[in-house]
């Protein structure tokens, strides 16, 4: 068993680079060791994850803000305060907020995750074509 106590007093907010596009940040909530990890990740307006898999899938939790959550074969769709998104075990996925509104989600990540291609905007764009986002 391992109890974790939160941020470490002085710690700042890890800004994730190369596996997402635009500005994303994330505070580990209990740092990956083994096959769990969990952070709790904001994405401002527009910024979302490469396409990637998790070894043994992933839950995300929404707690703040709008967006979205899609895998490679168009299934997905808006996720918003309160949402909770199993992704199983080797599923092309991406997530990320709405263009106009920031999202904050606890994604617990079970198993290494592979990092794929650049969503690309058309991709993104037809998340929410048609939506009131």
């Amino acid at each position: 068993m391992r109890i974790a106590r939160g941020r470490a007093h002085g710690a700042g907010s890890e800004e994730r680079g190369p596996a997402f596009t635009g500005r994303v940040w994330a505070d580990p909530v209990l740092s990956a060791e083994g096959d769990v990890g969990v952070n709790s990740v904001f994405f401002e307006p527009g910024a979302r994850t490469h396409w990637h898999t998790h070894a043994i899938g992933q839950v995300l939790y929404v707690t703040h803000g709008e967006g979205y959550v899609v895998t490679r074969d168009g299934v997905g769709g808006r996720i918003s305060a309160g949402d909770v998104v199993h992704v199983a075990a080797g599923e092309e996925h991406w997530h990320g907020a709405s263009p106009t509104a920031y999202l904050l989600h606890l994604a617990i990540s079970l198993g290494p995750a592979t990092w794929l291609d650049p969503v690309e905007e058309a991709d993104y764009q037809a998340a929410f074509a048609g939506s009131d986002s």
